[in-house]
């Protein structure tokens, strides 16, 4: 039987953490863990008051540097199957069960749920229209230059199976937003096998998101990115993001 850990990456989750995790399918999580990054209302004592294992970050790391905390102690606790799930209700906790699926039968080390399968779901879910139109050219560049035929490379409903987690050296990633593609190119690297399921995401305002000008800044790290990793496929640069790594908790 495997261990599910569900962890919670949050800033300023107050108003939808008690949905969110109401909405988790009743016997699919064997534990649950919220990284607070600093948040500014009350997140921090309402998790603690729903009987959360809550971890806190006294300065505000950043959303990549909040999944780092969320892994390490996930894999500490002993988990078979890491789901980070939003505690913004961006994501709904319906498809977890879908998501774990096929890491629980041994078909696949991370599953992904993607907007752009059916590419009407992320229009019908609100996202920007210009968001739209990137998630299609970004997605399709790094398909090129990487070989593979991912739907998308930026969603954050996640589950990682402890041995992917343990194989990337994810602690070296970026603290920011770029983490998400980051760990997805680590994972190509590996060979790892990612599947991805069909899902809608909610775009309202209490949703986290990534405003314009920011998601310029991202476009470009993404691109910058893949240009670190050709090098280092090419032997011309090597990145410490790709390189043979084993995880203390495999040593401990």
């Amino acid at each position: 039987m495997s261990k599910i850990v569900v962890v919670l990456p949050a800033y300023n989750a107050e108003q939808t953490l008690r949905e969110t995790l109401s909405e988790i399918p009743e016997g699919l999580a064997d534990e649950v863990i919220l990284v607070d990054d600093s948040s500014g209302d009350n997140t921090v004592d309402l998790a603690r008051s729903l009987g959360l294992r809550v971890i806190v970050h006294p300065q505000n790391l950043g959303y990549g540097g909040n999944q780092k905390t969320c892994y390490n102690e996930a894999l500490r606790l002993g988990a078979d199957i890491v789901v980070m799930l939003h505690p913004d209700l961006q994501y709904h906790p319906k498809y977890l069960t879908e998501l774990v699926k096929p890491l629980i039968e041994g078909t696949a080390d991370a599953s992904f749920g993607s907007r752009m399968i059916y590419k009407k779901n992320a229009l019908e879910g609100g996202m920007p229209f210009y968001k739209f139109i990137a998630n299609i050219m970004l997605t399709g560049f790094e398909n090129l230059c990487l070989g593979a035929h991912f739907t998308e490379y930026h969603s954050g409903l996640r589950a990682y199976t402890r041995g992917f987690l343990e194989a990337v050296n994810y602690n070296q990633n970026s603290d920011g937003f770029i983490f998400d593609n980051e760990i997805i190119i680590q994972g190509f690297h590996k060979k790892f096998r990612i599947n991805e399921i069909s899902i809608k995401a909610r775009y309202f305002d209490e949703a986290s998101s990534i405003a314009f000008f920011p998601s310029v800044i991202y476009g470009l790290g993404i691109l910058k990115r893949i240009a670190s990793y050709k090098f280092h496929q090419w032997g011309i640069k090597k990145s410490p993001l790709y390189a043979e790594h084993v995880h203390p908790d495999v040593l401990s």
